[in-house]
C-alpha cells in the first residue's frame, strides 16, 4: 500500500527561503510516511534539481495577471492524482484552496511563511478579505513565526485550535563554521583570512528584501570612518531588480571596487563561511531561512526588527536588531562590531549554539508530520 501524497502548492521553485524549507522537507521525509508532488502555479528553475527522489514537479505556466484557468488546471490535477493533503503556502497560492476542495481533497493545509512583494507589511484589505473568505477551506494553518500567527489571529481571525506554528529549520551538516578559519570565497575578489573584513547579505534582491539600505549604511560608515576603506568590504550576494541599483549607488559612491555583486550563487554555504558579518536588511520578514544559516554558520547577524527577525536574533547575544530602512542605524551596529573583534567572535558562537538547540532541520520535520498525521487521522 502506498503512503499517503501531499501535493505541495507553490507559485514558483525557485532560490528562496519557502522554496528551501519545502526541499528540505521533502528530502528528510521517510518515503514509507509520506509522498510528495509539487505543483508550481508559474515554473521550476534548475533549483528543481535539489529535490531527491523521483518527486514529481508540475509546472502550470501561469500567465502574468488573472489568470483565472490556471485554477482549472489545478483542479484537473488535482483529481488526477487524488492526494490525502493539499498544502499551500504564501497568498500567491491560496487560491489553491478552492479546487483542492472542489477535487475533495480529505485535508487542506496552508503555510504563511512571509509578507509577498506586492502587500510587504499585510496592511492590504483585499487581500485581508480574500484571506477571510478562503478560510473555511483551510482545515490548518501553518505561521512559521509568532508575528504572522498574530496577525492571522488579529487580522484574519483564525481561531488558535486552527494553527500549529512551525519554525524552519537549518541543516547544520551543511552549513556551520570552517574548522580552521575563514575559507576563501570562490571567484570572490577579497578574502577575509588576508586581513579584509567581508560583511555581506545573500537574498533575491527585489522589493523588502531593501539591499540599498545595506548599500547606504555601507556608503555612510565609509564616510564616517574612511580608513576603514582599507579592510572593509560588502558582499551582495542575488539576483533581481535591486541589483543594478545597488551596483549605481556604490558607483556613485566611488566604492564599487570595494563591492562584488556576483548575482545568483548556489554555493551559499561556502559563501558564508568566508564572510565575517552577515547582514539582513529585509523591510519585511517570516521566519528567514538565511538568517538562521548564517547563524550556523558561526556569523553575527545584523537584522532588522520585523516579522520574525528578533524571534531568531537575540539582541545584544546573537546579534544586534536595527529599525527597518535606517541606514545610520546600521551603520551603528557594524561599527560597533568593527570596534569589538571579540564581539563578532562572542556573538557568533551563541548564535550557532542557538541554532543547533532550537532550530534543527529534523525537529521542523517532525513537525510538520506530526501535524499531517493528526489531520490525517482526524479526518477519517
Amino acid at each position: 500500500m502506498k503512503s499517503p501524497l501531499v501535493a505541495h502548492i507553490i507559485y514558483r521553485l525557485g532560490v528562496g527561503g519557502l522554496e528551501n524549507g519545502l526541499v528540505n522537507l521533502i528530502n528528510r521525509t521517510p518515503p514509507d510516511r509520506y509522498r510528495h508532488a509539487v505543483i508550481c502555479l508559474k515554473d521550476a528553475t534548475d533549483f528543481r534539481q535539489r529535490v531527491a527522489g523521483d518527486v514529481p514537479v508540475y509546472e502550470l505556466n501561469r500567465s502574468e495577471g488573472q489568470d483565472f484557468k490556471v485554477y482549472a488546471r489545478v483542479y484537473r490535477l488535482l483529481c488526477q492524482l487524488r492526494p490525502a493533503i493539499v498544502h499551500t503556502r504564501n497568498l500567491a497560492a491560496l487560491e489553491c484552496q478552492m479546487p483542492a476542495w472542489f477535487a475533495g481533497t480529505p485535508v487542506r493545509v496552508h503555510g504563511e511563511h512571509g509578507w509577498d512583494v506586492f502587500d510587504p507589511d499585510g496592511t492590504n484589505r483585499k487581500y485581508q478579505w480574500l484571506r477571510r473568505f478562503l478560510k473555511p477551506l483551510v482545515h490548518r494553518y501553518v505561521p512559521l513565526s509568532c508575528h504572522l500567527e498574530s496577525y492571522l489571529r488579529e487580522r484574519i481571525r483564525v481561531p488558535e485550535k486552527k494553527m500549529t506554528r512551525i519554525c524552519n529549520g537549518v541543516d547544520t551538516s551543511v552549513f556551520h563554521p570552517a574548522p580552521d578559519g575563514k575559507p576563501s570565497i570562490a571567484d570572490c575578489p577579497f578574502q577575509s583570512r588576508e586581513g579584509q573584513i567581508l560583511i555581506g547579505t545573500v537574498g533575491r534582491m527585489h522589493g523588502v528584501k531593501d539591499q540599498p539600505t545595506l548599500v547606504k549604511a555601507f556608503i555612510g560608515l565609509l564616510e564616517w570612518r574612511p580608513e576603514l576603506r582599507a579592510t572593509l568590504r560588502l558582499l551582495l550576494v542575488g539576483d533581481g531588480p535591486l541589483r543594478e541599483q545597488a551596483r549605481q549607488m556604490l558607483e556613485s559612491a566611488a566604492l564599487e571596487r570595494l563591492a562584488w555583486l556576483p548575482g545568483e550563487r548556489s554555493d551559499i554555504a561556502d559563501i558564508l563561511r568566508g564572510l565575517d558579518i552577515f547582514v539582513l536588511p529585509s523591510r519585511a520578514e517570516g521566519i528567514s531561512n538565511t538568517i538562521l544559516e548564517a547563524m550556523a554558520s558561526g556569523l553575527p547577524v545584523i537584522a532588522t526588527e520585523v516579522g520574525g527577525n528578533p524571534e531568531l536574533v537575540v539582541n545584544g547575544v546573537t546579534g544586534m536588531l536595527v529599525p527597518k530602512e535606517d541606514p545610520g542605524a546600521m551603520a551603528t551596529a557594524l561599527k560597533t562590531y568593527l570596534n569589538d573583534p571579540g564581539m563578532i567572535a562572542a556573538h557568533g558562537a551563541a548564535g550557532q549554539k542557538r541554532v543547533v538547540e532550537s532550530f534543527s532541520l529534523d525537529g521542523m520535520v517532525s513537525r510538520y508530520l506530526a501535524l499531517y498525521d493528526e489531520l490525517l487521522n482526524t479526518r477519517h
